[in-house]
């Protein structure tokens, strides 16, 4: 997993002196190579103690272990082509709009692919093929994802269903036991509602997936199975744009993984394509 990309996603919840130590090592991590965790942390106006502390919150046992990876990132970027600057001005036209736009979600997607292990996506295909249930819950922006992919989850004849009322799904969830599954959906882990259907499946002992931003959050916490979505710099505020690329970047590659592990599953998902097709051109 990618430390830049761990840091980035963990930039909003820092504290003031991991967000020091955070921004020295995005912008100036080259230096990191020749410094010691002292010398880093006198560059970064940080104690040492805030340095060993970054490094474990990032999931290595110490400095030795964080330096290391940051120059395995330093090695993968020295090999990647020179991105151009993402940024959207109102001045652009609508060319360099598209562009730009495109670059922005490439690099979503790819931070998103690091983010994730295959483990995980593996543990949870394998967990939603066993639930006799599927309860898909998310609100606001994250709903559409919700919906979209309990429809492709009913193409393959798996029992899913979305709601975004909240009501709905605390009445569903009432159905719903060990054998069960809620897939959560929330990009800041912290959505009320979503929580609250998140701890009645706990309660019921139910299995519970999330998709939502990497880090430490209320959502990911009471989740068995956790996938995460990358945030980034939204070209429009509120539009949510890129986190729709990351959240349906992780839901298409769930649903190849459990369309290709099954043949019967492959032949449903075509007939059902070709059903709508049959619909569209009536």
């Amino acid at each position: 997993m990618s430390t830049f990309v761990k840091i980035k996603a963990l930039k909003p919840s820092l504290s003031s002196s991991e967000a020091k130590l955070a921004d020295f090592t995005l912008n100036s991590g080259s230096k990191i190579r020749f410094l010691s965790s002292v010398e880093l942390a006198r560059q970064a106006g940080v104690s040492q103690s805030s340095v060993v502390k970054f490094a474990q919150k990032l999931g290595y046992k110490g400095f030795p272990a964080f330096k290391l990876a940051v120059i395995d990132d330093l090695n993968l970027q020295a090999l990647q082509p020179e991105s151009i600057n993402t940024q959207i001005l109102h001045s652009d036209p609508i060319e360099l709009i598209a562009k730009k736009l495109l670059s922005n979600q490439q690099n979503i997607l790819h931070e998103t692919h690091k983010l994730n292990d295959a483990m995980q996506f593996e543990k949870a295909i394998v967990t939603i093929k066993s639930a006799k249930k599927i309860l898909l819950c998310a609100v606001g922006g994250s709903f559409p994802m919700a919906q979209d992919f309990a429809l492709k989850l009913q193409k393959l004849g798996l029992p899913a269903i979305a709601q975004t009322d909240e009501l709905s799904a605390a009445s569903y969830m009432a159905t719903m036991g060990k054998d069960d599954l809620l897939i959560a959906i929330s990009d800041s882990g912290q959505s009320k509602a979503v929580l609250r259907v998140a701890k009645q499946a706990k309660n019921n002992g139910c299995t519970v997936l999330s998709l939502s931003r990497y880090g430490n959050n209320p959502l990911n916490e009471m989740s068995c199975i956790q996938l995460f979505n990358v945030i980034g710099d939204e070209p429009v505020k509120h539009a949510s744009i890129l986190t729709r690329t990351s959240q349906s970047y992780l839901i298409d590659v769930l649903f190849t993984g459990l369309t290709q592990s099954n043949l019967r599953w492959q032949k449903r998902a075509e007939r059902a394509n070709e059903h709508m097709y049959d619909i569209r051109h009536a």
